[in-house]
């Protein structure tokens, strides 16, 4: 049986076999994952709002029948409202706002049994790939104190990658669950379009951009937790197609020879480091060693008009946000209220027509066509995660004549991942590689619309090969 301090590098399946077989309380997991987060939290700054006491009157009491009994999880503070919790999304402008109702996600979590100790850090609204508000300041990688954890999930990467939890929760809108799993070195599935449920509050974000799940340190976490929220909530304008078998089914389950193509050039010209390039050919020669046939291929696609595309979904939905915020609160939002960037930001997204949104998403609607027929002969297509390691902070900084310089910056180092945001497809992060300074190198695998399954399949065969669990950063317990 394992000791206290042995919870910390306990998957949640295996907390949860504890609680189940009665060997360990599960106030003896949610203290003992305080005292973790009390202990690291100064120098990581990845929790921003504890709910210690919450989680405790929880804990001992009457706790729902899950496969996550007795768990514990943080949420990101951004999205998923927890009704009496404070809920910021990393701004200043939202300070006062506490919600009057759970999320349907965090009443699947719940019901999971999952025991919620707080909320971590995020980037203002989610916008940067990297976790340095203004309102809580940066966030830092537990692998390198001075690096970026990635964002916008980077506290609860952080937290995870430190042992604080088991797991917790993330969302993706551009990146922003595989962008902060490669920088930690974590587990991190996008899962389809649709698949977990936004509501009760919306159908969908940024015409279907935004997806929720978790980050994790074993795949099989990821697939228990997904097979517990997922399904489609009443009244969603559409949900994912559902799969043939609970998703921790495949976890283990023979994935065949599989047909990869991958990439290491990002088709617009930008430059990719050899760290990453070099991440994804240790990857292609494994998943060739484990029987694949993997080949040297991608989709033909304008990259420059892709980008341009998101931008207009990307700039209007800040502008959707600014201006919910402002009609929520019955108050207007004012520049001084946010940060630099995310009112430029804003200011751009005010800027453009119906017709120019309406034709942007048409266009990356399209894309999405061309890259389901490429899927109709190859089954997974592998990408570096980012075209950097994780950069040092304040990299993506803008000086105040040039308020979108971070967000420039941030083309150039996620310039693979918001093409599943387009398209609606499963992409994971998988920690398989980390280079001459310790830093962790995610590889990026990009799986049919709706199939998740054979990315559960993979990764785990990944995992069994090439374990990852017992890679530790120096700051953790």
């Amino acid at each position: 049986m394992a000791k206290i301090e042995e919870f910390g590098s306990l998957d949640a399946m295996a907390l949860a076999e504890l609680v189940r077989n009665k060997h360990v309380k599960p106030i003896e997991l949610v203290d003992a994952a305080i005292e973790r987060i009390e202990r690291l939290n100064p120098t990581l700054n990845a929790v921003v709002t504890p709910m210690y006491e919450q989680a405790r009157t929880v804990a001992v009491g009457k706790i729902p029948d899950g496969p996550f009994t007795g768990v514990p999880f943080l949420l990101k503070d951004l999205g998923a409202p927890y009704a009496g919790i404070p809920m910021t999304m990393g701004s200043a402008a939202m300070h006062a706002f506490i919600p009057d109702h759970d999320s349907e996600l965090v009443v699947r979590l719940k019901r999971a049994g999952l025991i919620l100790l707080g909320k971590t850090n995020t980037p203002e609204f989610g916008i940067l790939p990297t976790t340095e508000p203004r309102l809580f300041g940066p966030c830092h990688n537990p692998w390198n104190i001075n690096r970026t954890t990635g964002g916008s999930s980077g506290g609860s990467c952080a937290a995870v990658a430190a042992r604080l939890v088991p797991m917790a929760h993330a969302n993706d809108g551009g990146g922003s669950i595989r962008i902060p799993a490669s920088c930690c070195g974590l587990f991190g599935l996008k899962p389809t379009r649709g698949r977990n449920p936004l509501g009760p509050d919306f159908g969908d974000i940024f015409s279907g951009l935004v997806i929720d799940h978790a980050v994790c340190r074993s795949v099989r976490d990821s697939a228990a937790l997904l097979d517990a929220t997922s399904g489609p909530d009443v009244g969603d304008p559409y949900w994912a197609p559902p799969p043939v078998r609970p998703f921790l089914r495949e976890v283990g389950a023979n994935p065949g020879k599989l047909h990869i193509a991958f990439t290491t050039t990002t088709g617009s010209g930008m430059t990719v480091h050899p760290d990453c390039i070099s991440a994804v050919h240790d990857a292609t020669k494994l998943c060739s060693d484990l029987g694949h046939e993997v080949e040297e291929v991608a989709p033909l696609l304008d990259r420059e008009l892709i980008t341009q595309s998101f931008m207009v979904l990307w700039s209007a939905g800040c502008a959707w946000t600014i201006d919910g915020i402002g009609m929520g609160m019955g108050r207007t939002i004012t520049s001084t209220q946010v940060e630099p960037l995310t009112w430029a930001l804003c200011e751009m997204g005010r800027q453009q027509s119906a017709s120019a949104y309406l034709l942007s998403l048409s266009f990356l609607q399209r894309v999405a066509r061309d890259i389901a027929r490429f899927f109709l002969k190859y089954d997974v297509w592998l990408t570096p995660t980012l075209s950097e390691p994780p950069l040092p902070l304040g990299s993506f900084d803008s000086p105040p004549e040039n308020p979108l310089q971070g967000l420039r910056r941030a083309e150039q180092f996620v310039p693979f991942t918001p093409i599943c945001n387009a398209t609606g497809q499963p992409a994971i992060s998988v920690p398989l590689y980390w280079n001459g300074e310790g830093l962790p190198i995610g590889v990026h695998f990009i799986g049919r619309f709706g199939d998740e399954a054979t990315l559960f399949r993979l990764a785990a065969q990944l995992e069994s090969a090439r374990p990852w669990a017992g890679r530790k950063p120096p700051i953790s317990v």
